[in-house]
């Protein structure tokens, strides 16, 4: 069977291309990393998603973002916001985490080629989404061509390990249609910024999620806080 990469968070996107690589009949490889973040409890999202696909290895890797810094999800000294849905151009917020999907994407690439998978499935989205950099298509096809070079697999052996962004062109409402169509288990998701046991409801990942489903007329499987409008 072809394997398949699956960067999986626990959130819903990355647990919607979990479903897609399953529909097309990958035998799946989920990678998840522990960076510190402040809503560390995506991982146990990731790993019931990952029993939930009854996969051969959940690989887990930490990763300490955490010293870095300069993010919300990192920094403790960096509140995150309440959040706000629409972006001006060029204004980034402060829940970004600095080369977080480029380190990622490095990790998943040697996975991959140690693994003999030929496709890394990463659930970046370019339509609703918080202004993030590392989720434009501009730089997944510039990772693209360097992932060509840098790898005894594509190098030397000839194989091309190609990046799967099922969900760029999509939006939100698109991905909960998709995922409820494939089944996938949004049930164990968590898409809060704010680490809660709940999820807020008010932080920017929330307000896209709940947009998401409202307009996919689907209901979320996930408690809230507070249900923002």
């Amino acid at each position: 069977m072809k394997k398949a990469v699956i960067l999986l968070s626990g959130g819903l996107d990355s647990t919607t291309c979990m479903a897609v690589a399953k529909e097309q009949g990958y035998e799946l490889y989920p990678i998840s990393f522990n960076y510190h973040q402040r809503h560390s409890i995506e991982l146990e999202g990731a790993k019931k998603v990952a029993d939930f696909y009854k996969v051969k290895k959940h690989l887990i890797i930490e990763t300490n973002m955490e010293q870095i810094g300069g993010s919300a999800l990192t920094d403790s000294h960096i509140q995150v916001p309440d959040g706000e849905i629409v972006h001006e151009d060029n204004d980034i917020p402060v829940t970004y985490v600095p080369a977080r999907n480029l380190t990622f994407l490095s990790y998943a690439l040697g996975y991959a080629e140690v693994i003999g998978a030929d496709h890394i499935f990463i659930g970046v989205n370019a339509v609703d989404y918080s202004g993030y950099p590392d989720c434009r298509p501009e730089f997944i096809q510039k990772f693209q061509a360097l992932a060509d070079y840098a790898t005894k697999a594509g190098a030397a052996d000839g194989r091309h390990i190609r990046i799967e962004t099922p969900l760029q062109d999509l939006t939100k409402k698109e991905i909960v249609q998709l995922a409820s169509r494939l089944g996938a288990p949004l049930q164990f998701t968590h898409s809060c910024y704010k680490g809660g046991t709940k999820a807020c409801g008010v932080c920017d990942s929330c307000k896209l999620r709940l947009k998401g489903f409202a307009e996919a007329g689907v209901k979320d499987p996930v408690e809230y806080e507070t249900m923002s409008n």
